[in-house]
């Protein structure tokens, strides 16, 4: 198949999704419920991505657990983001080391 038509489809599918609540719903959403259910679904979905993500980075789920630690603690006391994935990359290194070095 062509790049072309994988690049069409794409386009259309991504356009499709972006149009068709625009479409359905023409008034404005009184309902308090899907009020919140629209306002947190972004955040759920990041976490739904990022969670596996984080935890099958590594290779180990001990050096993993260690950097997430460490980055739920620092995000706790509002410290920049830079920060705390500088901090979390560190400490799994450091943890993947330790591991290294006992076993």
């Amino acid at each position: 198949m062509s790049i072309f038509l994988y690049i069409a489809v794409m386009a259309i599918t991504t356009y499709l999704v972006r149009m068709i609540p625009f479409t359905v719903f023409r008034k404005q959403i009184k309902s308090r419920f899907i009020k919140s259910v629209l306002f947190y679904l972004p955040y759920a979905v990041l976490t739904a991505m990022t969670i596996p993500a984080i935890f099958y980075s590594t290779g180990n789920m001990m050096t993993a657990v260690a950097g997430t630690v460490v980055a739920i603690i620092m995000a706790y006391f509002n410290l920049p983001l830079i920060v705390v994935a500088v901090s979390a990359s560190a400490a799994a290194l450091i943890a993947h080391f330790i591991l290294l070095y006992i076993g």
